[in-house]
């Protein structure tokens, strides 16, 4: 369509085929539950195994609920931007899911470390380098951190909207009582000062020796 090819132009209804405008979506919400076992959705709502099932059912119930359009501006290979529309309901819940997932079991640094890798693993696919050392050594770790992903998600939609309502696994590093705000707390709290006097040191050096150069040019 020649009208989405103008950024300043919102995109017609008739572009998007299996997803339903979120303003005339339901006016009831609706539940399911993701299953994943090694980072892979292997059960939906606890009954559907089959993983082709799994996507064409969540693009039905996704696409009913306004779930998964996308109005992008990218940057093809060569450069150039274009502006492309999708339809992609199963593919944003399942990644939605997934996200959450590894938030509960994935250990904070290789979690934030993991993000980045992920982008760049989606630029590689998108400039389509599948087959290169790079992205078979970025996947290896990938993979390692998919281990202990196995757990359930249970998420509502509702207007274009996912809510995640749980996440629970064998594999969670969530401890409510490390966590809790109150009495019951088991975490050592005395333990903070020391930890916040190292953890700024270098902070506070980088400062005294700032004010210490800016003394001296003042003289």
């Amino acid at each position: 369509m020649r009208v989405l090819e103008d950024p300043t132009n919102e995109p017609p209804e008739d572009a998007f085929q299996i997803t339903t405008n979120p303003k005339y979506a339901p006016d009831e919400s609706e539940t399911v539950t993701i299953s994943f076992e090694k980072g892979i959705p292997v059960c939906l709502n606890n009954s559907i195994t089959d993983p082709v099932e799994i996507i064409e059912t969540l693009n039905k119930i996704g696409g009913k609920h306004g779930i998964g359009r996308m109005d992008l501006i990218e940057n093809r290979v060569v450069g150039i931007k274009s502006r492309e529309v999708y339809e992609a309901p199963a593919a944003v819940i399942l990644h939605k899911a997934h996200y959450e997932l590894e938030k509960l079991i994935i250990d904070k640094e290789t979690f934030r470390y993991k993000q980045d890798v992920s982008n760049k693993i989606a630029n590689l696919i998108y400039d389509g380098l599948w087959f290169t050392p790079l992205f078979k050594s970025l996947m290896a770790f990938v993979d390692s951190t998919q281990e202990n992903l196995t757990g359930d998600v249970v998420m509502e939609f509702y207007k274009g909207n996912i809510n995640v309502l749980s996440r629970s696994s064998q594999y969670s590093l969530y401890s409510k009582e490390l966590a809790t705000y109150t009495s019951d707390d088991k975490f050592d709290h005395k333990s903070s000062e020391g930890f916040i006097k190292i953890y700024g040191l270098p902070y506070k050096t980088i400062t005294l020796i700032q004010n210490a150069v800016q003394d001296k040019e003042l003289v």
